[in-house]
């Protein structure tokens, strides 16, 4: 059975979910000061909050930081772990802590111009907007791709699984189709291999393959193992050259399926599904498969396309 919550923003921190403000002091009885120590043992917090389905592990440490989630009655922190039996809620509401018994897996064809947030403060677009309704849990993104980047995006609704995934011991390949500007030579494909020192690190693309193109706008096929911010661009920038186009085509064993054009998104196949669960190190869920309202609708937008090009 997974769990659904439509649950609202933070309201005030501590007071969302204790009713008491931040910072108010903690009753002074025994019981009071028991309720305050931070857990000794069991898990942490943010992995058994995001096993509920309620979003990534990064997504719930910041619910943690925000004040939204509370332990036994107190305002949660990050570092707490929780036992068994501790009482969960988010913004006041009691938490079942049951794991998802099973999963949802969609790829998504972004295009440029959208961001990968829930909500954009300059009111662009966001690769939500376009993903089908859930009545039970929430679309979780594996991986991100900047405004200016187009191609796959996976999404699921299992956190633990998008952890996983996006892990940096995962070791799991992105592939990427890019447009550079520039005089490319042996010597520069040679560096960008070997690694090259960025700012925050040494970086380097496991595969680079040419594509078509001559002169100075030339197409490559690059692989990357990890998922820094920007980190295709910053590599070619570091050789002097201009990345004027970036499509991800694969994610790990999941390819951009030829009929999902940009804005489309289309469901993973239960194989392919079981396939990421292994790759990530878990054991599968069973994959619940799409009601018929959102199969009307995958059609729908497949069909839109085929009208425009009869």
């Amino acid at each position: 059975m997974m769990w659904t919550w439509n649950l609202p923003g933070p309201k005030t921190g501590a007071e969302a979910v204790t009713g008491k403000p931040r910072g108010a002091r903690p009753d002074a009885s025994p019981e009071g000061a028991a309720a305050t120590a931070a857990p000794a043992a069991g898990e942490k917090l943010q992995k058994v909050l995001a096993r509920t389905g309620l979003g990534s592990r990064r997504e719930m440490e910041r619910w943690i930081e925000a004040g939204r989630v509370a332990i036994d009655g107190r305002v949660a922190r990050l570092g707490d772990r929780v036992g068994d039996k501790a009482r969960l809620s988010v913004d006041g509401k009691p938490l079942q802590r049951a794991p998802a018994r099973e999963t949802r897996c969609i790829v998504y064809h972004k295009p440029t111009g959208e961001v990968c947030s829930r909500a954009d403060p300059e009111g662009r677009r966001t690769v939500f907007e376009r993903l089908p309704n859930l009545k039970k849990g929430r679309w979780i993104a594996i991986g991100r791709l900047d405004f200016n980047t187009s191609g796959l995006l996976l999404f699921t609704t299992d956190g633990e699984l998008a952890n996983a995934l996006m892990h940096p011991s995962a070791n799991i390949e992105r592939e990427y189709m890019v447009r550079v500007m520039g005089q490319v030579d042996a010597g520069v494909l040679e560096r960008m291999r070997e690694g090259v020192m960025l700012e925050d690190g040494l970086a380097r693309f496991t595969d680079i393959q040419e594509g078509r193109g001559e002169g100075v706008n030339r197409w490559f096929y690059v692989v990357l193992m990890e998922g820094r911010n920007r980190e295709v661009r910053r590599l070619w920038e570091s050789q002097g050259l201009t990345v004027s186009r970036l499509k991800r085509v694969r994610y790990g064993n999941v390819f951009i399926p030829s009929r999902v054009k940009q804005g489309q998104w289309s469901e993973l196949e239960p194989k392919e599904v079981t396939d990421l669960y292994r790759l990530a190190g878990l054991t599968p869920k069973d994959v619940q498969r799409m009601n018929a309202q959102e199969r009307e609708m995958m059609e729908r937008q497949f069909n839109k396309r085929r009208g425009r090009k009869a």
